[in-house]
């Protein structure tokens, strides 16, 4: 009796440690809109992988690992922060009971313009292969301060985006959109 025992309470701290870390790298997303048409479409499911951008916080690492010396109040991506032209989910600036699905245009210390529907990064136009509603509107130069990103959905003429309510602070990121799985007719990784 006691091996039986014994082997349910392996069997349910090892399903323990497999939801624990599931939960702490991954997430599912749904697409509502679309504001990132063609690349994503309204009701699609995504797997966002949280692990990408997880951050570590130094000073405490510096506290429990003998030997690693950390003075500034820092933190480091495990993997590396956001990039541009990778499609991220992120908690809404203005209410971050809602997430949002778009593409990364700008990263911390950029400036960002949009003239006549054309993008330009610190005054170098941006190729944007994945943009097919092409639109013309213009944006006076935003500059990027530490730790925000400026966002835009694929299909620009209906997208609410950095454009209309700024940068998103780097601790309301989620994740970078790893995969679509469902429908499955629509499976696809994204880079």
């Amino acid at each position: 009796m006691n091996r039986v025992v014994r082997e349910l309470l392996e069997a349910v701290v090892l399903a323990l440690i497999v939801f624990m870390v599931i939960q702490t790298s991954v997430r599912n997303f749904k697409v509502d809109g679309s504001s990132m048409n063609p690349t994503l479409e309204g009701g699609q499911y995504l797997m966002v992988n949280k692990l990408v951008y997880f951050q570590l916080d130094m000073v405490r690492l510096s506290r429990i690992v003998p030997f690693w010396k950390e003075e500034r109040p820092d933190s480091r991506f495990a993997v590396h922060p956001p990039q541009r032209g990778e499609v991220i989910v992120f908690r809404f600036p203005r209410d971050t009971s809602k997430d949002f699905v778009k593409r990364v245009i700008g990263l911390p210390g950029d400036t960002v313009e949009i003239r006549g529907g054309k993008v330009f990064v610190n005054d170098s136009y941006q190729e944007e292969p994945y943009i097919t509603h092409k639109d013309t509107s213009s944006m006076k130069p935003m500059r990027m301060r530490a730790k925000e990103y400026f966002v835009m959905g694929d299909n620009r003429r209906s997208s609410n985006d950095s454009r209309s309510w700024g940068p998103v602070p780097e601790g309301l990121v989620l994740g970078k959109v790893w995969f679509v799985y469902w429908p499955f007719s629509s499976l696809q990784v994204l880079n």
